[in-house]
């Protein structure tokens, strides 16, 4: 006997062997229960969801010998004759083969004849959103009143392509992407089933890779037992799915926690020589973030028993929670970019570098505290930010002055000027607060407005108020808060009037403009250039004069 797969060998009979879909198989249980059945059916869903297996056991269950139920018994002629594919009744249509309206029209012609076997002749039309336009205007009468002997099955994994006359015609059944342990559920059951061994990581593996398709799981299911000679381990499957063990990618967040760029980098190459697919790897990386996440905001969280808990858990206790989110965050912009890098492993190891350039190393001494658990060789994290002001004690400017030692101590910086309202020197402070990179782009484009209380409210133009997310404002509160000295709170409003923002960053530019016209007319101003414009027909190109306080090294 030939080697049937095994999505084919277990594909469910009947609705209770259906994994998921509880909200849909409720329903056609009970209207196949009370006989109170639509005529046309749409069931909508990502590829090996099971739209077409729920589609062909209700065709079964309505023409089952033994009646009509939502339990076919799956032993009498029609049931036997719809689980091979050679029910009369039951006409499959690949609308993506037959798109025309000539097979549309033949369709409609046939319905009208009664079933040769059954009670209902049966249309299962898959991938239904290929039909041609004038396919779809041929099909609507009859899908609006067809004979009372015809049942309409439509199945789409696109039904934003239907058109609305269509979709108002039909029942809409959304089925939903199976959960990974609903995936890996029914693999050991399976594997049980088919006696075969297999190791628990392995499964999670192949879960994982599914992405929601039991069809698609049970196939990578299929070719790794063929890649491990009859059984299933955790080690054939990474190889055969490009994938990496749990533990390097756990060595790889160990390591940007530490802040240590040449083992990220020695990280980075073992990753490398297993090949894997570096987009898969990103992933892995995000989902380990969310659940050190988990960990660090939702109380009582316990991760999975596969999931390493005491390293968890130890990560969770030396990241800050807003740096789990940047890291998150550039996982999965690395993930979306993957394809613009030169080639995978580069743009790969350019997301962990970015991890590691935007981790807050640069910071005052005193906006670090001690971490929960030390360790030999671990850089302390920051400490996350409390919830409010209010319980928030003010950062100290420096440490507790040592005994004096006149020669060696630095003077104090001088206080930041305000003005009568307490409201800080903005540009003052920022330059203080030593706001750099992406934080000055905020900074410098903010007006501020006025100090209510502990908080600073400052105006943003539109164009720039998607910066002002977390953790980024997080940051920016505490290193003011260090610079003044004080506990501050930052809120920042929109603003579109463009005249009414006199940002540093626009007055940089203003000033930047107003020492080029005067560099710009000193030359025209020049005998000597008078002179070679009026004996030579020169001329002075604006964009190559620079004021000199902009040349490097210019004094």
């Amino acid at each position: 006997m030939s080697y049937q797969v095994l999505a084919r060998k277990w594909r469910p009979r009947k609705f209770s062997e259906l994994v998921g879909q509880e909200h849909v198989v409720r329903a056609l249980t009970n209207a196949l229960d009370t006989g109170r059945m639509h005529h046309a059916y749409l069931f909508t869903g990502t590829r090996g969801v099971g739209k077409t297996t729920i589609a062909r056991i209700f065709a079964k269950s309505l023409n089952c010998e033994r009646g009509q139920s939502a339990d076919p018994c799956g032993e009498c002629s029609v049931c036997t004759a719809v689980d091979e594919g050679r029910f009369v009744d039951l006409l499959e249509i690949d609308a993506a083969s037959n798109t025309g309206v000539d097979d549309v029209r033949e369709v409609i012609e046939n319905a009208q004849y009664a079933p040769s076997r059954g009670r209902f002749k049966v249309y299962l039309v898959d991938e239904v959103h290929m039909l041609s336009k004038s396919a779809f205007n041929a099909l609507l009468k009859t899908l609006e009143e067809p004979p009372p002997h015809v049942k309409f099955l439509l199945a789409t994994t696109d039904p934003q392509k239907l058109p609305v006359t269509v979709l108002s015609r039909c029942l809409k059944f959304n089925l939903k992407r199976l959960l990974p342990e609903q995936i890996s559920g029914q693999m050991r059951h399976i594997l049980g089933a088919e006696n075969i061994s297999y190791e628990d990581s392995a499964i999670g593996e192949l879960a994982r890779a599914a992405d929601g398709s039991l069809r698609d799981g049970l196939s990578l299911l299929d070719q790794a037992i063929a890649y491990g000679g009859g059984a299933l381990h955790a080690d054939d499957v990474r190889t055969m799915l490009g994938s990496v063990a749990r533990g390097q990618v756990l060595g790889v967040l160990d390591a940007l926690a530490a802040g240590d760029g040449e083992r990220l980098m020695v990280e980075c190459t073992q990753i490398a020589s297993y090949s894997p697919d570096f987009g898969g790897v990103l992933d892995d990386i995000a989902g380990l973030l969310h659940r050190l996440q988990l960990i660090q905001l939702i109380p009582g969280y316990r991760p999975e028993a596969d999931d390493a808990d005491d390293a968890l858990a130890d990560l969770a206790a030396r990241l800050a929670p807003e740096d789990v989110q940047l890291y998150y965050q550039i996982a999965v912009a690395g993930r979306r970019d993957l394809m613009l890098a030169p080639d995978a492993r580069t743009g790969f190891e350019m997301a962990l570098l970015r991890m590691l350039a935007f981790r807050p190393g640069d910071e005052p001494p005193a906006a670090r505290a001690t971490p929960p658990r030390a360790a030999s060789g671990r850089a302390p994290a920051r400490a996350p930010s409390p919830p409010s002001a209010s319980t928030r004690a003010p950062a100290p400017l420096a440490p507790a002055p040592a005994p004096r030692v006149p020669a060696a101590e630095t003077p104090a910086p001088a206080p930041i000027a305000r003005d009568a309202s307490g409201r800080p020197d903005w540009e003052a402070l920022i330059e203080r607060a030593q706001l750099r990179g992406p934080f000055s782009v905020v900074a410098q484009n903010a007006v501020l407005r006025e100090r209510d209380g502990q908080t600073l409210v400052l105006a943003l133009q539109p164009a720039h108020m998607g910066m002002a997310v977390e953790p980024m404002v997080s940051q920016m509160e505490d290193r003011i808060s260090q610079a003044l000295g004080e506990t501050i709170r930052l809120r920042f409003v929109s603003e579109s009037q463009a005249d009414a923002m006199q940002t540093p960053a626009a007055r940089a530019a203003k000033a930047r403009d107003s020492a080029q016209s005067a560099a710009e007319q000193a030359i025209e101003d020049d005998p000597l250039v008078q002179s070679l414009k009026r004996d030579f027909g020169a001329r002075v190109v604006p964009q190559s004069v620079k004021p000199l306080g902009n040349e490097p090294g210019a004094r």
